[in-house]
């Protein structure tokens, strides 16, 4: 089917890009009050690293679904029904439901919303305004993980119930903005929704996909950057106390903070220096993330620290940015760009559970 192709500073981005800011905030915000609200239960401590991996494994077992779903309606409402289940989660929080099972929710919903927000790019842009595209998306995202880390963290420590509150106003707010995105017919519409069904189609999917050496390339190098980067923001947690002596929850949400400002510089060369017939530039940048995460993990200075978390997410915004618009390139001429970001929140979050887990 045909999609209307807007110019990149268009009304329909600067709606989905409005509405990514406010669900990512919330989503970083809320991670860092869910911390302190178990520390606050003096929940054990391998409680913490569950609570990522409650929000990682709906990824992982809705995978098969979500592409569809979101292929199979306007994406802007498939955005806006999955900022209401992010909504549902957060006020559970608010409300008492145990931290663990209230971000798993969340987590559902991030689920969905996940293929809708980046599907909707091939459809709003052409092919040449791809990866500029995905870099306001990514650019978008890191600010709100800068500023949701940050606000979040410092609320959590002194406000937790303002905290909460904040972060339900915000996932509302993110569903207003959604429904400014203009209904696209859906791209390419599944029959049925039987799960035996939707299995069968993401394997035949998965398979299409993991042929292409291209898809291959943005499948796997994706998901070892997540995988590594999820990683890291809980080792934070457990590094600042050791090499920093600083039991302040705040602080490495603040060093997540940093990260999330490479990301963004990192990003912005990306669109300026990557085209999608250069991708392969990117992959020396992202073996060096591993150099500069084992020469963090030695560090016992703060500001070497900071430099250190500058570079790590400015390399990681270069090469993962690329390798996301080429996937939903790959995805857009094949097999709909929502199924392939089902795919590839597949790949991720398998690498995330598995590399948190370790």
């Amino acid at each position: 089917m045909t999609t209307t192709q807007h110019p990149i500073r268009s009304r329909a981005m600067i709606s989905l890009l409005s509405a990514q800011f406010l669900s990512a905030l919330a989503d970083n915000a809320l991670l860092f009050a869910a911390i302190a609200l178990l520390q606050a239960q003096f929940a054990p401590n391998w409680q913490i690293p569950l609570l990522q991996e409650f929000f990682v494994l709906a990824y992982i077992v809705l995978a098969p679904f979500v592409g569809p779903f979101a292929d199979s309606y306007p994406k802007g409402r498939v955005m806006l029904t999955a900022n209401a289940i992010k909504l549902v989660g957060a006020s559970a929080m608010l409300l008492g439901l145990n931290p663990l099972v209230s971000y798993g929710l969340v987590g559902l919903g991030a689920a969905a919303y996940s293929p809708a927000k980046y599907g909707i790019l091939s459809e709003l842009v052409n092919r040449e305004q791809l990866v500029k595209a995905n870099a306001l998306m990514e650019g978008s995202t890191i600010v709100a993980i800068l500023l949701g880390a940050v606000i979040g963290g410092f609320l959590a420590s002194n406000h937790l119930s303002i905290a909460l509150i904040a972060v339900c106003s915000c996932y509302f707010a993110a569903a207003l903005m959604n429904l400014l995105i203009p209904k696209l017919p859906a791209f390419k519409p599944v029959k049925t929704f039987a799960p035996i069904v939707l299995v069968q189609h993401f394997k035949q999917v998965l398979n299409l996909l993991i042929v292409q050496p291209d898809a291959r390339l943005a499948l796997l190098g994706g998901s070892v950057f997540w995988g590594a980067g999820a990683t890291l923001r809980l080792l934070l947690v457990a590094w600042v106390p050791v090499a920093l002596h600083n039991t302040d929850i705040s602080l490495p949400a603040n060093l997540s903070g940093v990260v999330a400002i490479g990301i963004a510089v990192g990003a912005a060369m990306a669109a300026k220096f990557v085209s999608l017939k250069d991708v392969a530039r990117v992959l020396p940048v992202g073996i060096s993330i591993g150099v500069l995460i084992i020469l963090f993990a030695h560090s016992t200075n703060l500001y070497v620290a900071i430099g250190l978390l500058i570079f790590i997410g400015a390399a990681g915004g270069f090469y993962v940015v690329p390798l996301n618009a080429l996937l939903q390139q790959c995805g857009h001429a094949t097999v709909g760009a929502g199924n392939a970001v089902g795919v590839q929140n597949f790949f991720e979050n398998c690498s995330m559970l598995l590399l948190i887990g370790l």
